[in-house]
């Protein structure tokens, strides 16, 4: 008996670590040059993110931002804060992949991988199997 629970224990605190190794992704997280936040979140045992701040929320008529270079013509009205930009990436120790990233500034979405080091998080989106770019996000406190 004493075997049973110390098994079904250790297996526990084995997920419990495991899934909190994951999900030191969490939080927010400050672009490049600082013009944006998003907010990385799990839903259903992937990572997503959203736009949750902007350092400009306005286009040049005082009217919100909107998802205006988006391909597919029906979603150039949806506002851009709020939008989610990251989607259904899968955690492997510090690296996340398998995920897509939009791009609202080209209206573009690439596949993508992720890698945490510390508050830094890199952010690489690709375009075929081997060209991507990468961009490092910082975590915001």
């Amino acid at each position: 008996m004493k075997k049973i629970i110390g098994v079904t224990l250790f297996l526990f605190l084995t997920a419990h670590a495991f899934a909190q190794k994951g999900d030191a992704i969490l939080g927010k997280w400050l672009s490049p040059g600082g013009r944006g936040q998003v907010e990385v979140y799990k839903k259903n045992n992937k990572y997503f993110g959203k736009i949750v701040w902007l350092k400009v929320t306005v286009d040049k008529n005082g009217k919100p931002l909107t998802d205006r270079r988006n391909l597919n013509l029906s979603l150039r009205k949806r506002p851009v804060l709020g939008l989610e930009v990251l989607k259904n990436c899968n955690v492997k120790g510090k690296y996340y992949d398998d995920g897509t990233i939009y791009d609202p500034e080209s209206g573009k979405t690439y596949t993508c991988n992720l890698f945490l080091n510390g508050n830094k998080l890199k952010v690489t989106g690709f375009v075929g199997m081997f060209v991507g770019r990468t961009d490092t996000w910082t975590r915001v406190n």
